[in-house]
């Protein structure tokens, strides 16, 4: 039985007015399990215009009542953790175990965010001239977007929404219709939390809701993730219509092997961040550079060894390591790329691109994939591929293993790994990308420090969460006050200064 998806409007379901829907794949078997309304202009328009009225009770909330409601949120999804990762798992593809993991790194931004009393406080400087006092407020913005991907239908909308309810904004999503019950469910949630109707509204679509609200005056700010041309695209746009953006695009993540490595630990991790998840990660560890012949032919062995004993299975299964990519679309991409490799003469020691599922073979299914000997100037080296392929680049020295990463026109994150911490040391200090990880393969920061790539992985001047989030989504209003005692020292004609 195929599922009815609706919008989220107002505290209330709908499935709008434009009569176009779109079909949710189950990934595992290729078949439509639901279809989701794909909103209008006019569709948009509501939405925005339910999280405007509804903003402006929602701000006169003190910050420790819309604390409250975040709290009661987190109790819900406590209550119904595993049936959300479920419901994750059967959109996206990516195995149950993954979805929890998916999750709960969105959660662990509601909790930050519940910490706004405190992330709210402003300035202060008593006497800051004779008798003059100086403070700061942080103000919320008003309706604030989010666009979000489908590789992370949690994790990313907890990112945006959380520190923009908490700051006192509306929000209206708008998430990927690949698989959109994980988000509306939340908002469902959220709503039952106490948060009024209207502040938080999500509307599905395609490019008609997102030009609808990169136009929309009562669009203050909109946050974006997708692929880096789309990213470009929207930061420019919302720019030109004087909105607040930040945008986040694709990645080209390094992970680089010194000869002093615990080769077995730099394995584990290579495995586990270059196929987990099908490779549909923006910090997927797409490029291993192991420094010198020995070392490199030592992890190659071992990589091999390692990926013939992946198990690839439905989403479902717990023993399964990944799961099926999230549409026909998607798979395609994944074999094309292969091809590419192969035709650019890198050396493919595994190839996936023939893997069926028993049982499943109408299933999005990739095998992994591993190229070895990969030149900086090929495709499969320069573009994202989004997918179980992890390509080896070989590197002679340290310091040609620090430019491949630096010179690299994405910036999102890197690893080393390493024994040695002056290396280590120096590494973080001069890679030119926005994260690093040292003996972690994916170093995504914990939820109270700030998360963002440089280069063509970020685009604008604010990341996502941690401190960065809430200046994102409010704007400072400095108070100078003075309080004369009754003496008039008449006008004044020059300008004020504080001697």
């Amino acid at each position: 039985m195929v599922r009815e998806l609706t919008h989220f409007i107002g505290g209330k379901h709908t499935t709008g007015g434009s009569g176009l829907y779109a079909d949710v794949y189950d990934p595992n078997t290729g078949s439509v399990q639901a279809r989701v309304p794909l909103a209008s202009r006019a569709d948009t328009e509501a939405a925005i215009a339910n999280a405007e009225e509804a903003q402006r009770e929602w701000a006169a909330w003190n910050p420790q009542r819309r604390a409250r409601v975040l709290l009661r949120f987190l109790q819900l999804v406590e209550g119904e953790r595993d049936s959300l990762a479920r419901l994750l798992s059967s959109e996206h593809g990516k195995t149950v175990a993954d979805a929890h993991g998916d999750l709960q790194r969105g959660l662990e931004v509601v909790e930050f965010a519940a910490g706004i009393p405190h992330l709210l406080k402003g300035e202060f400087t008593d006497n800051a001239g004779t008798g003059i006092d100086v403070h700061s407020l942080r103000a919320p913005l008003g309706v604030v977007a989010g666009i979000t991907p489908f590789n992370f239908p949690a994790m990313i909308p907890l990112w945006q929404a959380a520190p923009a309810l908490a700051c006192g904004n509306a929000f209206v999503l708008k998430p990927s219709e690949r698989d959109p019950s994980l988000p509306l469910r939340l908002a469902e949630l959220f709503l039952e939390a106490g948060l009024p109707p209207g502040v938080l509204n999500v509307v599905n679509g395609g490019k008609e809701a997102v030009d609808t609200l990169l136009e929309d005056p009562r669009v203050q700010a909109l946050g974006f993730v997708g692929s880096t041309p789309v990213a470009a695209h929207i930061y420019a746009t919302a720019a030109a219509h004087g909105k607040r953006a930040q945008c986040f695009g694709g990645a080209k993540n390094h992970m680089v092997v010194m000869p002093d490595a615990d080769l077995d630990q730099a394995v584990d991790a290579l495995i586990g961040a270059g196929y987990g998840s099908a490779g549909e990660r923006c910090m997927a560890i797409s490029v291993a550079v192991p420094v010198g012949e020995e070392t490199a032919d030592a992890l190659v062995g071992k990589l091999k060894e390692r990926i013939a004993a992946l198990r690839i299975g439905r989403s479902d299964d717990p023993e399964a390591d990944f799961g099926p990519l999230v549409s026909r679309d998607a798979l395609d991409r994944v074999r094309r790329y292969v091809d590419i490799g192969v035709n650019e003469g890198a050396e493919l020691v595994v190839d996936g691109r023939g893997f069926s599922l028993p049982g499943h073979e109408n299933g999005f299914f990739a095998g992994a994939s591993l190229f070895d000997r990969v030149s900086p100037q090929m495709r499969i080296y320069r573009e994202e591929i989004f997918g179980p392929v992890l390509c080896v680049v070989r590197a002679a020295d340290y310091e040609e293993a620090l430019r491949l990463p630096s010179e690299h026109v994405y910036g999102n994150g890197v690893a080393l790994f390493t024994r040695d911490g002056d290396t280590a040391r120096d590494f973080s200090r001069r890679v030119n990308t926005g994260m690093v990880g040292i003996n972690v393969p994916i170093p995504v920061p914990v939820a109270y420090h700030t998360f963002g790539g440089w280069k063509r992985s970020g685009f604008g001047d604010l990341n996502q969460h941690g401190p960065d989030s809430i200046r994102f989504h409010t704007r400072t209003k400095t108070v100078t006050s003075r309080w004369p005692s009754g003496l008039r020292e008449g006008a004044s004609f020059t300008i004020p200064t504080m001697g």
